[in-house]
């Protein structure tokens, strides 16, 4: 079998550099500001020329309603952008005319009444942004944001929810829906802020499950996350009637926007506005009559914006039925009024930015980074961003050591390393036996600690061990030997449940 190999050499960079904060409280003192430079330091061309439109027409599919499932699956306030790019999300399908009532939005709401947040009660979403945060509907927030509760709103089970409002979305078989997710992720899995995770192969199985209900005539699903690739390669049927795109291929990260330290983003704020792949589809969205834009013409627009820079970005990717691409995106958000009288979409070209990118593995660095940078020499505040940076850092060398370890002890020292790395050709699934990854993953979470959202960058060695023939009891013994004992570390705590 053919297979391709992946090094993820900047993340490590970084993880080195940022090490050496360590060794003196005063950061500026050990690296300047000039001095430390993540790999999306580097201003991007992102002024993107649109191709020509069909003529807009009147035979767009009204007929049937417009659902949609916003989903933000993280929460604390260094993941603020999960949050934004859902609240934006709401906002924009409000405009185009989507009714609460067919809205249904996740989100942990931690977010705006932060003790972080500069300004409390407000979220925004863009540097120049105003306000998204106000009118959205607390559907399920808090505890209730879970994989049950998502696909029991999904499959229009409400007596299957538990908390939340009980909104589902009760579809019917001439009604387009259409979901947005916006998380961290990893190979086969994006996150939630509860546990456990939602794996592909559950993805699948519920899509096909709302398929084979008669409830939609199309499904259209926008995906960010590390690796989101990974949820529908070689994994999402034909004949579905579905159409998804990632915000990176299967074995690539994702990457987080207006961030701070760029000249541009308010000085207030220490964590990442938006991501990438998100920011982009929006301000697409909101600078276009939809009734003139094909999903094909947005797909291709936001592919050129992600991944338009050397240095930093993302191959967004296409999945399942690719005849709905050539329907018109107003069919799934609405379109604002406001933009009826634009007849081609080459008046609208979204300007160029040279805001700073960073890997949505690292967001979460920078941000301690920056309270640490930040709080006054000799406070309680410095004392406790330096705790909290430690613990950041002393969880990612857990894992990264852990599993290296782990793979040579099953694989042998030589092999060990090559064998996390594998990457099986384009179109085949991630994993052969998925009831099995999920075994060996939480048989790891038993001896190791949690894996966290960090912790997802490694599942790609998890299924690499899973597709080589390791059982559960093989790796409970690996484990056991690789972590005598969990850390004791807030990130590596099972006090909240296996991700499994």
């Amino acid at each position: 079998m053919m297979v391709r190999y992946y090094t993820v050499g900047a993340p490590l960079v970084i993880l080195l550099l940022l090490l050496s904060l360590l060794v003196n409280s005063n950061s500026r003192e050990i690296i300047g500001d000039d001095l430390i430079k993540l790999p999306s330091d580097h201003n991007s061309i992102l002024e993107i020329g649109f191709p020509k439109s069909n003529d807009i027409d009147d035979d767009d599919d009204t007929i049937g309603t417009k659902w949609a499932v916003l989903i933000a699956g993280s929460n604390g306030y260094w993941n603020y952008r999960h949050q934004a790019d859902v609240c934006h999300a709401y906002q924009l399908l409000k405009r185009g005319g989507v009714k609460d009532e067919n809205i249904i939005v996740f989100m942990y709401d931690d977010i705006a009444y932060n003790e972080e947040n500069p300004r409390p009660g407000v979220v925004i979403n863009n540097p120049f942004g105003t306000d998204v945060y106000a009118g959205v509907p607390k559907d399920y927030t808090g505890e209730d944001v879970t994989v049950d509760n998502f696909f029991a709103v999904l499959l229009g089970n409400k007596t299957a929810t538990t908390g939340g409002s009980g909104k589902v979305v009760d579809s019917g078989p001439n009604d387009h829906i259409f979901i947005f997710y916006s998380d961290h992720g990893g190979s086969g899995v994006i996150g939630m802020p509860t546990y456990p995770y939602l794996y592909a192969d559950d993805l699948i199985d519920t899509l096909q499950k709302k398929h084979a209900l008669g409830a939609y005539k199309s499904l259209v699903f926008y995906l960010e996350s590390c690796e989101s690739g990974s949820m529908f390669e070689g994994i999402l049927p034909d004949g579905l009637n579905i159409y998804a795109t990632t915000a990176s291929n299967a074995w690539e990260s994702s990457w987080g926007t207006y961030c701070p330290g760029e000249d541009h983003v308010p000085p207030e704020f220490d964590t990442c506005l938006g991501d990438l792949y998100s920011v982009s589809w929006m301000e697409d969205s909101e600078k276009r009559n939809l009734r003139a834009e094909t999903l094909k013409q947005q797909y291709e627009l936001v592919k050129k914006r992600t991944g338009s820079d050397m240095f930093y970005g993302s191959n967004v990717m296409g999945y399942g039925d690719a005849d709905l691409n050539k329907e018109k995106v107003y069919v799934y958000i609405g379109t604002n009024p406001a933009n009826d009288n634009i007849t081609g979409v080459d008046n609208n070209i979204l300007p160029s930015s040279s805001f700073v990118a960073v890997n949505q593995r690292d967001a979460d660095l920078l941000h301690f980074w920056h309270k640490l940078r930040k709080a006054p020499e000799g406070s309680s505040r410095k004392v406790e961003a330096q705790k909290k940076f430690s613990e950041a850092i002393s969880h990612r060398v857990h894992l990264d050591d852990s599993i290296e370890l782990i793979a040579k002890l099953l694989f042998g020292i030589e092999k060990g390393s090559e064998m996390l790395h594998i990457v099986r050709p384009a179109g085949e699934p991630l994993v052969d036996d998925w009831k099995r990854l999920k075994a060996l993953v939480r048989t790891f979470e038993v001896h190791c600690g949690s894996l966290s959202q960090y912790g997802m960058k490694h599942m790609r060695s998890f299924a690499n061990i899973c597709n080589a023939g390791i059982t559960p009891e093989k790796m409970a013994i690996a484990s056991e030997e690789a972590c005598p004992s969990i850390p004791a570390n807030p990130w590596s705590s099972l006090h909240r449940g296996f991700s499994a």
